[in-house]
């Protein structure tokens, strides 16, 4: 079955990095686009980063252009999202995303990142 695992969220200043992990299974990661979403409290999920299966094209979204990079290492099944010059708005839960797999959208449990001092 399909299963994607985030991991690296936590709790960081202002100005501050973090590098989220998506563990992929149970489907051909390498065929497949991948997205990171997020969301924040009171708030509708939000399309952050996506990236296409071999990794050539790269989509962000707005507010974070120019501070994320979504990323993926095909052989390892893993996809990244690294953070950089983090704002007290880029608070939320961070969901990885796959969807078209037999017709369903899959997604993680989700990862927390708040950012504060």
């Amino acid at each position: 079955q399909v299963q994607l695992v985030e991991s690296g969220g936590g709790l960081v200043q202002p100005g501050g990095s973090l590098r989220l992990s998506c563990a992929a299974s149970g489907f051909t990661f390498s065929s497949y686009s991948m997205r990171w979403y997020r969301q924040a409290p009171g708030k509708e999920r939000e399309l952050v980063a996506t990236i296409t299966s071999g990794g050539s094209m790269t989509i962000y979204a707005d507010s974070v252009k120019g501070r994320f990079t979504i990323s993926r290492y095909n052989s390892k099944n893993t996809l990244y999202l690294q953070m950089n010059s983090l704002k007290p708005e880029d608070t939320a839960v961070y969901y990885c995303h796959v969807g078209g797999i037999t017709g369903r959208d899959y997604w993680g449990q989700g990862t927390q990142v708040t950012v504060s001092s």
